[in-house]
C-alpha cells in the first residue's frame, strides 16, 4: 500500500509542476482535464502526508522514552498512545481510498421509480418515494428537473423518471436501487386492513453524447398528443415524443413538457443513460449488481427496504439497518441509511481486495 501511495503522491506533484506552466493557462480544456485528476488525487496525498507526519512524530516521542525524566516520559508514552490511535485511524481511511473507484460515481443521475405489487397504494407510494428523493436533493443543493411521469388520477405515478444533478449524486444514490416495500392502511381501503405494496427504483449514471453515441438510423421517433390520468387530452398539439430504439427495443415516452423538442431532449437523455448501463452491464456480467437484479419483478418478496407506517419503523434489509424515525425519512433525511450502505460496500470491496 506504501509504494502505491508513494506513486500517487509523486503523480500528484507533477500534476502541479504541469499545471503551472504558463504555457497551459491558454488551453483550457488540457488545463481542465489536469486539473480534474488532481482533485481526484488531493484527499489521498492529504490522507498520506498527515499519516507521514504521525509516523514522524511517534518516532520523536520513541526517543523520549528513553529520557532519564519520568515525567517526560510519561508524557511521551500518552503521546504515543494518541498517536497509534491517529495512525491506525488515517490508514484505515487510506484503504478506502485507494480502493479502485466506481466510474460513475461523479456523474449525475437518472432516477426511475416505478409501481409494482399494489395497484393505487403502490402508484401513491412511487409519488411520496420521488418527493423523498426531490427533498435529499434539495438538502444537498443538487437540481431535480422531471424528466418523464405517468400520473395517476389520486395523485401517485404508475411511473416517473427524474434527474439530479449536483457533485457525488451517483456515489450517494446508487445504493438506492432495488424494490422498496410499503406496509400500512391505504388511503383506498375502508376496513383499516394494512397492505403490503412495492415500488422499483432504479439508478442510472447519466450518459454523455461523446460515451454513448446513437446513430439516428437506429432510432424510431413517433409524436403524438399528450394525454393525462383517466386519458383526458392534455395538449392540442402532436408534442409528446415516443423515442424507440431499434437494436435493443428500449422504447422511452416523454410528455411533460409542452414542447415537442424538449420531450425529445428528456428522452434522449434517458435514453443515453439506459444504453449506458446496458453497456456496462455487459462489461461486468460476472457482477451481481445489474439493472435487472436492481429492479426485480416488482414483487413483494424482492425488497432491499420495508417502510412500516403503523410502527414508524424503515429497516434496510442489506445492512439489518432499522430507524424509528420514518416520518424524517419521507421528508428527505436519509443520509444515515446512504451513509451505512456506503460503509458497508467499502468494507465488503476491502474483505474482497484481501
Amino acid at each position: 500500500m506504501l509504494d502505491k501511495l508513494a506513486e500517487v503522491e509523486k503523480r500528484y506533484m507533477e500534476l502541479e509542476k504541469m499545471m503551472s506552466d504558463p504555457q497551459l493557462l491558454g488551453q483550457q480544456r488540457e488545463y481542465s482535464k489536469l486539473a480534474k485528476e488532481r482533485a481526484e488525487l488531493e484527499e489521498i496525498v492529504t490522507c498520506y502526508r498527515e499519516w507521514r507526519k504521525v509516523e514522524r512524530e511517534i518516532q520523536e516521542n520513541r526517543q523520549l522514552l528513553e529520557e532519564n525524566d519520568e515525567a517526560i516520559r510519561e508524557l511521551a508514552k500518552e503521546e504515543v498512545a494518541v498517536l497509534r490511535e491517529r495512525k491506525e485511524s488515517l490508514e484505515n481511511q487510506l484503504k478506502i481510498l485507494i480502493l479502485p473507484k466506481d466510474p460513475n460515481d461523479a456523474k449525475n443521475v437518472i432516477v426511475e421509480i416505478r409501481a409494482g405489487t399494489g395497484g393505487e397504494e403502490a402508484a401513491l407510494f412511487a409519488a411520496e418515494l420521488s418527493r423523498m428523493y426531490t427533498r435529499y436533493a434539495e438538502s444537498r443543493r443538487w437540481r431535480v428537473e422531471m424528466m418523464s411521469s405517468n400520473p395517476t388520477g389520486l395523485g401517485g405515478y404508475k411511473e416517473i423518471i427524474v434527474s439530479i444533478e449536483g457533485q457525488g449524486a451517483y456515489s450517494r444514490l446508487k445504493y438506492e436501487g432495488g424494490v422498496h416495500r410499503v406496509q400500512r392502511v391505504p388511503v383506498t381501503e375502508g376496513s383499516g386492513r394494512i397492505h403490503t405494496s412495492a415500488v422499483t427504483v432504479a439508478v442510472l449514471a447519466e450518459a454523455d453524447e461523446v460515451e454513448i453515441a446513437i446513430d439516428p438510423k437506429e432510432l424510431r421517433i413517433d409524436v403524438f398528443r399528450s394525454s393525462g390520468p383517466g386519458g383526458q387530452s392534455v395538449n392540442t398539439t402532436d408534442s409528446a415524443v415516443r423515442i424507440t430504439h431499434i437494436p435493443t427495443g428500449i422504447v422511452i415516452s416523454c410528455q411533460d413538457e409542452k414542447s415537442q423538442h424538449k420531450n425529445r431532449a428528456k428522452g434522449m437523455k434517458i435514453l443515453r443513460a439506459r444504453l449506458l448501463e446496458k453497456k456496462q452491464e455487459e462489461q461486468r456480467s460476472e457482477i451481481a449488481a445489474t439493472r435487472k437484479l436492481m429492479v426485480g419483478s416488482g414483487d413483494r418478496s424482492e425488497r432491499i427496504r420495508t417502510y412500516n407506517f403503523p410502527q414508524g419503523r424503515l429497516t434496510d434489509h442489506r445492512i439489518n439497518l432499522t430507524i424509528y424515525q420514518l416520518d424524517r425519512v419521507m421528508e428527505g433525511q436519509i443520509d444515515e441509511i446512504v451513509d451505512g450502505l456506503i460503509t458497508h460496500y467499502q468494507a465488503a470491496a476491502l474483505k474482497a481486495t484481501g
